[in-house]
């Protein structure tokens, strides 16, 4: 399992376009890692508010930006076709110049769903939606033509010229809590995501997350993949003790992740007085911590 630490930032896209340069740009001059939009049609929580849609606005912010990682955390596979979004994929990691992180999940995202005509069905059917999206975004990004035959999705001779500058395709994340859709991240990820849950603290996340990650060890037992070979991600914008209440709070939450396997992190941008811990944290936490591993 790849141990390197990395800190991404997830920043809403429903700020000014000019605002929401400054602020990308803020976080990369910073050292970030990475940094990513959530996907949705409206805001999951505040739906009356403006909003850019997530992949075209990443692909002008990647113009914006010159060294971090970019990406949408997380691409909900119900709001387009698999082969658009494979050249979307290729395009946003084309003008990047090989920096897009590629994140998919089963879809979470229910105030969007009405507003598009889309019927999201059932989680089980989500999930084996995104079994078939998986299996074929992989194919489609690794491969110059693609003919595929599924229950959702029924493809003949895509081509995707040209290819992705990564090979053979953009880091690929999953997101998953249960153990059908941990076997999709076994089977085809390079990164394994979870956010714990709604409305709970960090303790709370992180028993989850343990039991978590050691079902997602056997699902790549069950597939016959080593467990070490998948990375583990947290993204810790939804628990209810903000990692922002101090420098001290920032590095216990890390060290207790770390002991799990968690390798990589990613947080909302933060608000208000939290603004000065998260700058604190970037300049003098964050390379500290990375230099401790690396020792």
């Amino acid at each position: 399992m790849d141990q390197r630490l990395r800190f991404g930032v997830t920043t809403r896209q429903d700020l000014s376009w000019t605002d929401l340069v400054k602020r990308w740009q803020y976080i990369e001059e910073l050292g970030f890692d990475t940094v990513w939009l959530p996907d949705h049609i409206v805001s999951f929580s505040e739906p009356t508010h403006p909003l850019f849609e997530s992949w075209t606005v990443l692909s002008a912010l990647a113009t914006q930006t010159s060294r971090i990682r970019i990406g949408v955390n997380v691409t909900n596979i119900l709001f387009r076709n698999p082969v658009l979004l494979a050249k979307q994929i290729v395009t946003v990691d084309q003008i990047s110049n090989g920096r897009l992180e590629l994140a998919l999940g089963s879809g979470n995202s229910a105030a969007s769903y009405g507003m598009a005509g889309i019927d999201a069905g059932t989680v089980t059917e989500r999930i084996d939606r995104l079994a078939e999206a998986t299996e074929l975004i992989d194919r489609l990004l690794r491969n110059d033509v693609t003919t595929y035959e599924g229950r959702y999705y029924q493809i003949k001779d895509a081509m995707m010229r040209p290819p992705p500058v990564q090979k053979p395709r953009p880091p690929l994340t999953i997101a998953a809590h249960r153990r059908s859709a941990m076997t999709i991240a076994a089977a085809l990820a390079d990164t394994w995501d979870s956010f714990g849950g709604f409305g709970l603290s960090s303790n709370e996340c992180l028993r989850l997350t343990r039991e978590r990650s050691q079902r997602l060890d056997e699902c790549c037992v069950s597939v016959g993949r080593d467990p070490s070979t998948l990375a583990r991600s947290f993204f810790a914008g939804l628990i209810v003790d903000s990692p922002w209440l101090s420098v001290e709070a920032f590095k216990h939450l890390i060290g207790r992740y770390r002991e799990i396997g968690i390798s990589k992190f990613n947080f909302r941008w933060p608000q208000g007085k939290d603004l000065a811990v998260f700058e604190r944290v970037a300049h003098e936490v964050i390379p500290s911590l990375r230099t401790s591993v690396s020792d």
